[in-house]
């Protein structure tokens, strides 16, 4: 089967939120979808969003051959919803100010910026998130009623809402908690990769709207595309969590932050974010890809030609999306 993927790099993220904003005003601003955030962009180390879903997805994906379920979330995980006082105010003629009807005590970016490690070497990094589209999906094999599927034409993960009757074991299964449940129609929904803007030969919205141009777009068979380059060959873009079993496919380029500092303040030989806790995320590849793009990067500096940074540079933004020979716009 064909499989689409994504490749995000987190160095050149810089935690706008363009792409959220585009995919939620795209997909999901019905009823029943108020927490529903397909795309989102997290500040790691952190909880994210819906909080702690790490914890969840250590207990759920492929384990041993088999499916497990990790459980549901509490609501509170994924943020309070506050109502305003609209009516008192504009309705009822009270002298009081436009506020929130109870305080929020969570959301979706309720820690962004938290930075970990002590001063002056702590910490943080931006990490987009949406479904992987996985090559073996926990979702599907975990839904009793066969509602979800691959396309065969490029791997994109659908939910049938016709057959979905609402039973959440695709959220249960789901290890990234990538997959919500509308309450209001009592069904599940989750990305579709902006298939019907691929169909008609534009990028996903999340990629065509990113200013810092950071996502790639293509097919992992595509020896020419930028998917190939940057996951086979130069090897320097990684699965998120792939002990969860479900082979994802959407990589990372994990994050080459400026080194610590040592005590006079200058810039020491020592990383600012530990290894292990990369190693952590994108697993025991990430040693090897950091060193990669150090040395790629110093050939640039020094002048030499990079294949690799002239990539991941993207200075002509459409070599950015490109499925077989159609150069997505």
């Amino acid at each position: 089967m064909p499989q689409i993927a994504m490749v995000i790099d987190l160095n050149k993220c810089i935690g706008c939120q363009t792409c959220t904003a585009a995919c939620k005003s795209l997909w999901t601003d019905e009823a029943g979808q108020e927490n529903m955030l397909w795309n989102n962009v997290e500040t790691k180390p952190g909880p994210g969003y819906p909080r702690n879903w790490e914890e969840k997805g250590a207990r759920s994906g492929w384990r041993d051959g088999a499916i497990q379920l990790g459980g549901l979330h509490d609501p509170q995980d994924y943020g309070n919803v506050s109502a305003l006082n609209h009516e008192e105010v504009y309705f009822k003629g009270t002298e009081q100010r436009l506020q929130r009807k109870e305080p929020l005590r969570s959301g979706a970016n309720w820690d962004e910026d938290v930075s970990s490690g002590d001063f002056p070497n702590n910490y943080h990094f931006y990490m987009p998130r949406l479904c992987n589209h996985c090559t073996k999906p926990a979702c599907l094999e975990a839904c009793p009623v066969r509602a979800i599927y691959k396309r065969e034409q490029d791997g994109i993960v659908l939910v049938d809402q016709d057959k979905c009757v609402g039973t959440r074991m695709c959220n249960q299964a789901c290890p990234y908690d990538k997959v919500y449940f509308n309450y209001v129609i009592g069904k599940t929904q989750k990305c579709v990769f902006c298939f019907p803007r691929i169909e008609k030969g534009e990028a996903p919205a999340c990629a065509r709207q990113c200013p810092g141009r950071l996502r790639f777009v293509g097919y992992l068979d595509d020896a020419d595309g930028p998917i190939a380059k940057l996951v086979y060959k130069w090897k320097v873009a990684l699965p998120l969590h792939a002990e969860y079993g479900t082979e994802p496919n959407v990589y990372y380029v994990p994050p080459l932050l400026p080194q610590a500092f040592d005590a006079e303040g200058r810039f020491s030989d020592r990383s600012r974010v530990p290894l292990a806790y990369l190693q952590g995320l994108f697993g025991a590849g990430v040693e090897s890809a950091l060193a990669t793009l150090a040395a790629e990067m110093a050939n640039r500096k020094a002048g030499k030609r990079s294949e690799l940074m002239d990539l991941l540079i993207a200075k002509d933004w459409k070599s950015l999306f490109k499925i077989k020979d159609v150069q997505l716009v």
